[in-house]
């Protein structure tokens, strides 16, 4: 069962969260939006990675599972850029 939004967060998403512009390099948390379908395995939610590129309108991520790395595709709506600390 999914997990219910804050008061704050329901309604419709905003759609400059559909095109939202990242690049790459960006540090980016997998953060799904509950009101539309998810596209990848539950494992990674919550989990930092880097963008890497871009394929039409999703980006390519950078994972460390483990001891591996690996590459998801990801729609923009799911994620949610890192300020990076680095000056």
């Amino acid at each position: 069962m999914a997990k219910r939004k804050r008061i704050r967060e329901r309604g419709k998403v905003r759609f400059s969260e559909y095109f939202k512009e990242l690049k790459e390099g960006d540090k980016v948390a997998i953060k799904p939006e509950k009101s539309v379908r998810v596209c990848f395995p539950e494992r990674i939610h919550g989990i930092t990675g880097t963008i890497i590129g871009k394929r039409g309108s999703n980006y390519v991520i950078k994972l460390k599972e483990i001891n591996k790395e690996k590459t998801f595709i990801i729609p923009p709506i799911h994620l949610k850029k890192i300020k990076s600390m680095e000056k």
